[in-house]
């Protein structure tokens, strides 16, 4: 990430001044989010100044929830560590550059429109502007097709817009009740016009310099949602099946058929679309039939016998059969060793209702008849019934082995993909480009990754791409490819001629308008033209994040003020997506990385440690969480995991963060309660501090200050937060309990105090003030509360505290007098608790044994240990070989009579 330079001016180390307000008689966490949220709102605290220049800003390409139902605690763990950075980095002095988008195109939100409404999408009918749908909030009902109205595309794209506005509502409300210091006059969504004009304009610019094409070519394909699907959407998942042991039979000269060779499959049904029998090159047990030909079994098509290294000779019969197209191996295999394309299976996922032309000519005599019962079919009955058949004709050698096998699933899809054949639109993205694939591991070297661990999953993604990104889809709500084709005299498209649309002219629709140089009325006619149908996969938009944002397409001068953007915030799980898609894009059109850092948090995870999920349903959503604990407590346990690290979702530790919230509320009502609201300039008076022991709290704050600003610096928050909450703690059970009679000394007025009860007042304010400033990325809503109290302005745009004027109060204190005194005390405090009296109780006589190395601190702030301990009489220091302090041979005073 970019450093800038610590400024030491006075004006960045002396905190702006105080203002007379009135600290509450009784504090509360309840109701600070909603005030504080309409007076950030009301102030501006959060609005971006676009006025500075580039390198005074810090930008965060933030992620676009997908607004396909409810958010839930993973959502809110992960944008809490960006906004712990964003709060960061505003108050070391940069404008920061905080927008939120909203992923609202693509299959979950159709998927939601469906069951929401009770409709279904068919192109096929007519708009119907008076269109009313028959339910709202999908109450009681499977989500079954059949069950679903069908409309047209535009209704159903509007209730595509209109559900999600409703979305899009709540989740505001919630991450306002969050406190993220989002600035919500920048946000965008990626099926608005502009999202649509910038996908659109890259893709031409993408077509214009080879980087897109269209191609026919096998791919997987869901036939549940009837849409193509890329190589970043799959999922590996068991999958029950059985192997089947096949025989093909070689094929002599003369055209006879001879002895069998066995092939072992999962999938029978696919024995009418096989091109070859597949074996390694250097497997002994098959060199004879290299070169060879077998017929198939049952259809007799003659297919040849060759060698590859992709087969694996410990695996089933050693020898395969390849079909087009049964699974990514086939797809390899027929494209290395050119083989030809027999495909059988429809988008519908069910095998075709045509007999196909070398089950015709070329193949056995019974293949069209056999095919007639498996036309139209789904792949399991058409499995059965090739099964009976190959019983039936005695090439089935046994019965069918039952077995868990791996199958390639769309990651939202509950059915095995099947490779179809279809016409697509890919990005060039280094799958099948030596030379575009080093370019781009090139940018992930460059990338800082947080964790840097995290850096090997991009490495090993891009390493093992197999081909470019398909980016089309065959939905109905996302951004149209701007494409439309002339038709031939027939009415063919000609796909090789694509008629494209001037930049201005964005966003287009090809379905609803006309190209230039024609009329509406030769859409479709021969002669005339046709819109590209297919849509852009959601990552295609959404790798387009930076340049929606920064307004690449509108606002050059906005853009120049925020990219390359600093950072990129996201899921460990979507490295692979929309982190490396959108390396891909910025590459391509800016030959740059669109962000200098990326920060990938880990996932949450339920009580039986299991990744939560909405798909897994073990997720919790947060507002229930935020209203019972309050916001604060909720991102303290947030901001209390690392990057990149799996934290377990854990109601202890938010009830650990909402008891740090109040004790930052009640030791600051505490400190301001010392001397005159009208003279607590005071308070931040640093050169009044002068006694050791305050001396010594604000050393060790100083180094707290250092180090949280380091950690905050390399992105672990987690480490920031420990360190300022372990110096707090001892700040107020040690420091504030030492010095708070000093500090009170009867009361009296700032103007006639001691030196030594200035000092003490003066070291409490500083660290207040310090520490409110430290805690103020976690804890939003309790620092900003107490800054009202005493301060002019907003904690949040308050300069990140230094160490310089913290050392410059200390001179050469040493912290560990803080330390040693706090042990003395609490040897003090034991003596009563064993003789079970009032902490009030006055000690007339005591002796303290200090080990030598607390020797000196002990000394240094023996008044205070004194006064604090309430020691009235005689208090001897003696220093003794030992790990702890102990009191011994104290005398007590009798407790004084309770007040009436």
């Amino acid at each position: 990430m970019t450093e800038l330079s610590a400024d030491t001016s006075p004006a960045a180390t002396t905190p702006p001044r105080t203002t007379a307000q009135q600290v509450p008689d009784k504090v509360s966490l309840d109701g600070l989010e909603q005030r504080w949220d309409s007076a950030w709102t009301e102030q501006g605290t959060y609005a971006f100044d676009r006025t500075q220049p580039r390198e005074a800003v810090y930008s965060i390409d933030t992620p676009p929830p997908t607004v396909s139902g409810s958010l839930h605690v993973g959502h809110v763990f992960s944008y809490t560590h960006t906004d712990v950075v964003a709060r960061f980095q505003r108050m070391r002095g940069r404008e920061v550059f905080y927008p939120m988008g909203w992923d609202d195109n693509g299959l979950p939100t159709e998927r939601r429109v469906q069951n929401y409404f009770g409709v279904r999408c068919d192109p096929s009918l007519p708009y119907d502007p008076d269109f009313t749908p028959p339910q709202v909030g999908g109450e009681g009902t499977s989500g079954r097709a059949a069950e679903q109205l069908p409309i047209s595309r535009r209704n159903f794209v509007e209730l595509c817009e209109r559900l999600t506005v409703e979305d899009e509502r709540q989740f505001e409300a919630l991450w306002r009740y969050l406190g993220l210091s989002v600035d919500w006059a920048h946000h965008y969504q990626t099926i608005s016009a502009e999202a649509r004009a910038v996908a659109q304009q890259a893709f031409l610019r993408n077509l214009a310099r080879g980087e897109a094409y269209q191609a026919e070519a096998p791919g997987l394909w869901d036939v549940t949602f009837q849409t193509a699907v890329a190589q970043a959407e799959l999922e590996a998942r068991d999958y029950p099946g059985a192997f089947h042991k096949v025989a093909f039979h070689r094929v002599d000269e003369d055209g006879s058929t001879g002895e069998p060779v066995y092939i072992g499959t999962t999938r029978p049904e696919l024995l009418p679309a096989v091109v070859a029998l597949i074996a390694h090159p250097d497997d002994e047990r098959f060199q004879h039939l290299f070169g060879t030909t077998v017929r198939s079994p049952l259809f007799g098509v003659d297919v040849p016998v060759l060698a590859h290294p992709g087969a694996e000779p410990d695996k089933g019969a050693g020898i395969a059969m390849c079909c087009t197209f049964g699974d990514l191996t086939d797809v390899i295999w027929w494209r290395e060793l050119q083989l030809p394309t027999r495909s059988v299976i429809g988008r519908d996922g069910r095998l075709l209702r045509e007999v196909p032309a070398w089950l015709v000519d070329g193949a056995a005599v019974t293949a069209p008849a056999l095919w007639s019962e498996l036309a139209g079919k789904t792949t399991f009955s058409a499995r059965t019934v090739v099964v009976d058949a190959l019983r039936e004709s005695g090439d089935l050698d046994g019965e069918p082995v039952a077995t868990q096998r791996k199958a390639n699933f769309f990651e939202k899809g509950d059915k095995p993909l099947e490779i179809v054949t279809s016409r697509q639109w890919y990005l060039r993205n280094g799958g099948r480009d030596t030379a575009l694939r080093t370019e781009l591991l090139a940018r992930g070297e460059e990338l800082d990754f947080h964790p840097d661990f995290m850096s090997v999953r991009y490495e090993n993604w891009v390493g093992g791409l197999n081909g470019d990104w398909l980016i089309s889809r065959q939905r109905f709500f996302g951004v149209p490819f701007p494409v439309w084709y002339p038709l031939d005299a027939e009415g063919q498209p000609v796909y090789d001629q694509p008629i494209v649309p001037s930049e201005d002219a964005l966003p287009i629709d090809p379905a609803s308008d006309v190209p230039a140089g024609y009329t509406a009325d030769q859409r479709g006619v021969p002669g005339g033209f046709v819109g590209d149908p297919d849509v852009m996969d959601t990552w295609a938009t959404s790798s387009l994040t930076p340049q929606i944002a920064g307004g690449w397409r509108t606002d050059p001068d906005l853009f120049a003020r925020v990219f390359p953007m600093d950072l990129r915030p996201q899921g460990q799980d979507i490295i692979r997506t929309w982190l490396f898609s959108t390396v891909v894009r910025s590459h391509l059109e800016h030959g740059t990385l669109p962000w200098s850092d990326a920060a990938i948090s880990g996932w949450i995870l339920d009580p039986d440690r299991k990744k939560m999920s909405k798909s897994k349903g073990n997720v919790v959503t947060p507002m229930g969480l935020l209203e019972e604990h309050g916001s604060d407590a909720v991102r303290y346990w947030a901001a209390s995991a690392r990057l990149g690290t799996d934290a377990a979702f854990e109601v202890g530790q938010m009830k650990i963060g909402r008891r740090l919230a109040i004790k930052v509320l009640n030791a600051s009502k505490f400190v301001l309660s010392f001397g005159s609201p009208e003279q607590r300039d005071r308070l931040l008076d640093a050169s009044l501090v002068t006694e050791p022991l305050d001396q010594a709290i604000l050393a060790g704050l100083a180094d707290v200050v250092d180090k949280a600003t380091a950690a905050l610096e390399a992105y672990d928050h987690t480490r920031a937060l420990e360190l300022s909450e372990t110096f707090f703690w001892t700040f107020c059970d040690d420091y504030l309990e030492l010095v708070k009679d000093r500090a009170y000394a009867g009361g009296a007025a700032d103007d006639v105090v001691s030196a030594e009860t200035a000092s003490a007042r003066a070291a409490l304010g500083v660290a207040l003030d310090t520490l409110l400033r430290l805690f103020a990325p976690v804890l939003p809503f309790a620092t900003e509360e107490v800054w009202s109290w005493w301060r002019e302005g907003s904690v949040h745009r308050a300069p990140w505290p230094t160490s310089e004027p913290l050392r410059a109060a200390a001179g050469d204190a040493d912290a560990a007098v803080v330390g040693a005194a706090g042990a003395a005390l609490a040897a003090l405090r034991k003596v009563k608790s064993e003789a079970k009296v009032s902490m009030r109780t006055e000690i007339a006589k005591v002796t303290l044994a200090v080990p030598p190395a607390l020797a000196a601190g002990v000394g240094l702030a023996l008044g205070d240990v004194r006064a604090a301990g309430r020691v009235t009489g005689e208090l001897d220091v003696v220093a003794e070989d030992g790990e702890a302090v102990v009191a011994r041979d104290a005398e007590l005073l009798p407790a004084p009579p309770k007040e009436r």
